[in-house]
Formats: C-alpha cells, structure tokens, sequence
C-alpha cells in the first residue's frame, strides 16, 4: 500500500477513474465546478453541521458520533425529497450496524432548500450516469461529526467496508483540532491499496462501490486533554430502490 497526499483526479476524468481505479478524488475548486455552484456557497452549509444530533445506535457504546440523514430520488432532471425514512444496511455491508433499523434526526429543511445542496446532489447523480448509465437515483444523504468526547472517535466503527449502492461520495467538511482521519481505499479482489488524509474543506472521495472497499481511521486530539471533531458529508447513490430488507 502506497502512502501520500491525495493525488487529485482531473475533473474530465472521473468517469475513467472511476472505471479504471474503482476511485477518484477531487479538489474544492473542482467540486465548486461540478455542481455548478461556488465554493462559497458550499462553505455556507457548514454551520448546520453544529447542529446535528446524537448517534444513539453505536453498539460501541460510544458518544463520539453526530449525525442527520435524509433520502432523495433523482430521476432525470428532477430532484424529490422523499418521507423522512430510517437508514437499513443488511449484515454483509455492516457487520456492525447492519440489520438495524436505524431512524435519525433528518437534514434541516434550511439546509436541503439551499441551491448549493440540491446542485450538489443533482451533480452526483449525473456523475453516476455517466458511469452506470442514466436511470433513477435512490439517494441518502448523511451528514457527521466525529468528535473526541471519548478520547478517541471512530468514523468507521465497522472498519473496512462497502456500502451496498453504486456511488459512495465522502466530503471532507471540516477538522477542528485532530489528528488522524486517514481515508484508506482497498482494491476488493487485489492488493492495491491507497491511503491519504483529505485536509480541504469540500475535496471529496468518490467511490464505485462494488470495486473498492474504504475506511476511516479513528482520530484523537491534537494536543493532549483537547476536544477536537472531523465533520463528513456522506452521500451514497444506489440504482433500483433503497436498500431494504424487504427487497
């Protein structure tokens, strides 16, 4: 496994990456670009990260983990947000968590008006067209803080995984105070492996789910006795419907 900073994918090429590498990562300016909207706007998101709620569904027993998750279908050019729903992963994606019907607090209605959001998902969707194919997009939105409550906070508790859907994208909103929070991507069926640390707010990792497996690694304060927090936005893309165990 080769060790570096992010090597950023040029934006006209996340269709090859994606199919060549299973992965892409791109920068702010480039995420900016791609939803068609400025980074500004997108940095306008992030206070409502300050009001996410408790995780109370780690079987850890932790209290490190916030969050807020809302549903969306993209079907064409137009963008639904469905009946505030509760999160499901079977056991083979989540060995942890999984089989749970797991109903959070949803993404505040201020947040999800906003033109950047919606471009942001819509930009998503369009990326996993062009890569699947365009048909309907079954969409969750999830948005975390991992914090230091407990001396140490586990963005992945589940560790190495894969989610079940066709398109992971992972932003990097903010770190305040950590150290840590190294994203891991694995080939699925090889040996190759790639490990970075994402620094800027708004670069994110995008993921074709059925050719990599990813993690976090857990984070700590950077100076003894501090509090610190790593805030993501997760959005997965899945064709079909969302998953269920009734499907």
């Amino acid at each position: 496994m080769s060790t570096s900073a992010p090597i950023f994918t040029d934006p006209s090429h996340i269709k090859d990456a994606l199919r060549d590498d299973g992965y892409a990562v791109l920068r702010p300016q480039d995420v900016a670009a791609l939803a068609g909207c400025t980074l500004a706007a997108l940095r306008a998101l992030e206070p409502s990260w300050n009001a996410l709620a408790l995780d109370n569904y780690l079987k850890d027993g932790g209290r490190y983990r916030r969050r807020r998750h809302s549903c969306f279908v993209q079907d064409g050019a137009r963008l639904t947000q469905t009946a505030h729903r509760p999160h499901w992963q079977p056991v083979e994606y989540n060995a942890l968590h999984g089989g749970m019907h797991r109903l959070f607090e949803p993404v505040e209605p201020a947040i999800v008006a906003q033109p950047a959001w919606q471009q942001l998902i819509r930009a998503l969707a369009d990326a996993c067209s062009q890569v699947k194919g365009s048909q309907p997009w079954f969409i969750e939105a999830h948005q975390f803080r991992i914090d230091t409550t407990d001396g140490i906070g586990r963005p992945t508790p589940e560790g190495a995984h894969r989610d079940g859907v066709d398109l992971v994208a992972v932003f990097l909103v903010a770190r305040h105070a950590i150290k840590g929070g190294e994203t891991r991507v694995f080939e699925l069926d090889g040996p190759k492996g790639q490990r970075f640390t994402l620094e800027e707010p708004w670069s994110v990792l995008l993921l074709q789910d059925a050719r990599v497996i990813h993690e976090s690694t857990p984070i700590q304060p950077a100076e003894e006795g501090g509090h610190g927090h790593r805030d993501t936005l997760v959005v997965t893309l899945r064709a079909g419907g969302f998953l269920d165990p009734g499907a």
